[in-house]
């Protein structure tokens, strides 16, 4: 070969070589994207679990009388929260986002004993 064709060959070589090199970047580049994307839907969903934590905590210091008056499911803020009594002495309290409230986050049972001196 010509040293004129050995030159378009090692042209052609280093613009495949580029080619090669820039799709691998392009690809890197999207896999850190969508880490960083990843990285941030597991803070938020973090801090609402956090916040739930708090409503599931409040509610577990109420007495039998204030889980009473709680029962059924009733919004609070951006969650629905559902208190049940599935038996006289235990309640089931569940917490859910409210744009997906058939997905219940946390879930906690409760022992209260009944009041003795009720007939």
């Amino acid at each position: 070969m010509a040293p004129r064709a050995n030159a378009g060959v090692a042209l052609l070589e280093v613009l495949v070589a580029l080619v090669v090199l820039a799709s691998a970047g392009l690809s890197l580049a999207g896999l850190v994207g969508a880490g960083l994307r990843s990285e941030q839907d597991a803070r938020a969903r973090e801090r609402t679990l956090a916040i739930e934590e708090r409503v599931v905590t409040a509610l577990v210091l109420l007495q039998r009388g204030d889980l009473d008056r709680r029962l059924g499911r009733h919004p609070l803020r951006e969650f629905v929260v559902d208190v049940e009594r599935p038996e006289a002495t235990l309640y089931r309290i569940a917490v859910a986002q409210s744009t997906s409230p058939e997905v219940e986050d946390l879930v906690t049972v409760l022992y209260r004993r009944e009041d003795r001196n009720v007939h």
